[in-house]
């Protein structure tokens, strides 16, 4: 799942961006408030860790202008900014959940994890399709009630599949939700990974339309 990391930290954001990393997130680190404004506007993130203050533009100018934008997606703020006021500055700027640090790095996943289910109308923490499952918290897929082991990319995949069953879902989304600015992308991973997923899942699952994208779906 991929989401927008906003800290001007150096050995915090350095730390946040490996630890959400090993929790199933792919973290874009950004330093400034101006560059995460502008990635806002032109990239799409499942959701965004925001720090208040930043240099160039302050995290709450950030929040205030996305939000004017029109953009919905999940905003945690994470700031040093401790007090009641600054809590409800936040909160009606159009964050969604606000946590001050330092953070146990559990929690902060798990409150993403939350806040991104909740964005996307799903009721229980565990996504299931038909006899397929998969808890994003423990990073398992269960087929069947038998485990799967999967590599990160394609459970990634699987993931962004299942948050999105029954709707059709890009190649370029896809590599959106999988590579960050840093990683270059093959131009045939997707379909390397989707045909991995096949022969572990089974063909039915997951459907290919033309030069529209893959849809998941629970097999008749």
């Amino acid at each position: 799942m991929r989401i927008l990391l906003v800290e001007d930290d150096e050995l915090l954001g350095d730390g946040l961006q490996a630890g959400l990393r090993h929790c199933g997130f792919h973290a874009d680190w950004l330093r400034d408030g101006e560059g995460a404004r502008s990635a806002l506007m032109t990239e799409d993130y499942a959701a965004v860790v925001l720090d208040l203050g930043l240099p160039r533009l302050d995290g709450l100018s950030v929040l205030k202008q996305a939000r004017a934008s029109g953009k919905t997606l999940p905003v945690l703020v994470l700031t040093a900014r401790d007090t009641t006021a600054d809590k409800v500055r936040g909160l009606d700027s159009g964050a969604d959940d606000y946590l001050v640090k330092p953070v146990d790095l559990d929690e902060l996943a798990a409150r993403l994890r939350a806040l991104i289910r909740r964005a996307g109308g799903q009721a229980t923490p565990v996504l299931a399709v038909g006899e397929l499952e998969l808890d994003p918290a423990a990073r398992r897929v269960r087929l069947k009630g038998e485990a799967l082991e999967l590599p990160a990319k394609e459970l990634a995949i699987l993931e962004l599949l299942m948050h999105n069953a029954g709707r059709v879902v890009s190649r370029g989304q896809m590599e959106s939700a999988l590579y960050g600015w840093s990683e270059g992308v093959e131009s045939n991973a997707v379909e390397v990974h989707i045909h991995h997923l096949r022969k572990k899942l089974g063909a039915e699952f997951i459907r290919t339309l033309r030069g529209i994208g893959y849809l998941l779906e629970s097999p008749k």
